[in-house]
């Protein structure tokens, strides 16, 4: 009988959910920018009701982005120091091309749920090294995140 060597899988570190909650905060400070300016130039004959949710949501962004650099900060760990620095913590942001208020939004829903899927990532990652304030913080940007995306896709839907 032989007995086959399994590696072992790296361990997780601190320093890998830094740099997730780098670029978590990165991709919710883009969130925050992008339903603010949807907020500013959305139109049709759903603007009421559609500019207040995105400046409830914009204000969730800022919430959810300053308690990420928080906890990046409470782990004696610094925050990017410019808006060009964070930008580029997460560079796969797609951002809107159109000011379709259909386009726009479609865009953002799909943003939203790219977060949601990031803070599952890194809620994964906080319960590794043993970070649960950080996992359930995770939990509740993940159920922000989809409950938003709910409400888009059921106001977008005919």
């Amino acid at each position: 009988m032989v007995i086959e060597e399994q590696e072992e899988a790296p361990k997780a570190s601190v320093e890998d959910l830094i740099s997730q909650l780098v670029s978590l905060g990165s991709y919710i400070n883009q969130l925050y920018t992008q339903s603010h300016l949807i907020h500013l130039n959305v139109e049709g004959p759903l603007f009421l009701p559609i500019h207040k949710f995105l400046n409830e949501q914009y204000e969730d962004h800022i919430e959810q982005f300053d308690q990420i650099a928080e906890f990046v900060r409470s782990m004696d760990y610094l925050m990017p120091m410019c808006a060009r620095g964070l930008a580029n913590a997460y560079k796969g942001f797609k951002h809107v091309k159109s000011y379709e208020t259909r386009e726009m939004l479609t865009v953002y829903l799909k943003n939203l749920e790219a977060a949601g899927m990031m803070a599952k990532d890194v809620g994964c990652l906080a319960k590794a090294v043993e970070a649960p304030d950080v996992e359930n913080y995770m939990a509740d940007i993940v159920k922000a995140m989809f409950k938003s995306a709910w409400f888009l896709k059921s106001t977008l839907r005919d």
